[in-house]
């Protein structure tokens, strides 16, 4: 506890100081700039703004009540970083969620790491930190990658060594890129999934992509089903008549399903039909043709 108190009386000394216009550090190399580079400084969420840079741009409203009710009972866990802008004026580099619940909360100070970074600098860190940290869709990702290679002005094979990612990952996220914006808005808010958007990429025009898009969504088609879809798509030639129907894709039965419905028929000697979602749901249908049959099934499956 006594250690707790020392750092937090720490951070208000360094905030103090960075208040200071005589001691305004504005470089590492100004006096006191080494009592500030790498301590958890107090500072008043008034002083600090958003990141132009900041790669996401969804932040779900749940989860900020979560997370503002976490710091109201614990505090701040984990500082946030800022890079310095002007005289006790600062902007974030990284930590947006936990800036935006402290403000909920009402508190008046955050802890923050600061750092000296120019746009270039705060760019990239603010990317490549969110990349590797935080839960991006693939979307959020992909508009990183595009940002770091347009604006830092880096290959994709200099980006594979700073992020430490594959080259081949980096393109598979960049592909998305190329899918209508109604689908990556699909993902986005999670009706498909990368693999499904990475099916659809597949599909030229822009308008067949929403129309077997929709298709996927719809009949809730999985990953391989939707590889499935496209493919007949294909070889269809573009066939129009097949945008308007639905695709019958073969659908892969469970192995637990394979293994237990031959059983169950024989228990039942009775047909049984079992039918499965992409979410793993499924339904089982037992068919009959009489009340007598009913009675008979109703007795096997209750055991009355």
């Amino acid at each position: 506890m006594a250690k707790a108190t020392k750092k937090q009386a720490l951070g208000r000394g360094l905030s103090a100081l960075l208040k200071d216009p005589e001691n305004d550090i504005q470089s590492v190399s100004d006096k006191n700039a080494d009592k500030v580079i790498g301590n958890v400084v107090e500072l008043d969420l008034g002083a600090i703004e958003v990141n132009p840079f900041q790669p996401r741009s969804n932040f779900n409203d749940e989860a900020l009540e979560e997370l503002a009710s976490s710091i109201r009972e614990l505090g701040i866990i984990q500082p946030i970083t800022v890079r310095k802008l002007d005289f006790n004026k600062y902007q974030l580099v990284s930590g947006e969620r936990r800036f935006r619940a402290s403000k909920m909360v009402g508190l008046g100070t955050i802890p923050a790491y600061i750092r000296i970074a120019n746009d270039q600098e705060s760019l990239e860190m603010a990317l490549v930190e969110n990349i590797q940290r935080q839960d991006l869709d693939p979307i959020e990702i992909a508009l990183s990658y595009q940002r770091l290679i347009d604006e830092i002005e880096v290959t994709q094979e200099k980006l594979s060594d700073r992020v430490g990612k594959k080259r081949s990952t980096i393109t598979n996220y960049l592909r998305l890129l190329k899918l209508h914006p109604i689908i990556q808005t699909g993902m986005r808010d999670g009706f498909i999934s990368m693999g499904h958007g990475r099916a659809l990429i597949n599909i030229e025009k822009k308008k067949d992509q929403i129309d077997l898009y929709e298709n996927v969504v719809s009949n809730s088609l999985s990953v391989r089903e939707t590889e499935q879809l496209v493919k007949a798509y294909q070889e269809s030639k573009k066939d129009p008549s097949l945008l308007n129907k639905k695709v019958q894709v073969s659908k892969e039965t469970p192995g637990y399903i394979s293994k237990g419905i031959d059983s169950l028929k024989e228990h039942l000697s009775a047909k049984v039909d079992v039918s499965t979602s992409a979410n793993g749901k499924g339904k089982i249908v037992i068919p009959f043709h009489s009340k007598e049959e009913f009675q008979r099934l109703r007795k096997l499956l209750t055991g009355e």
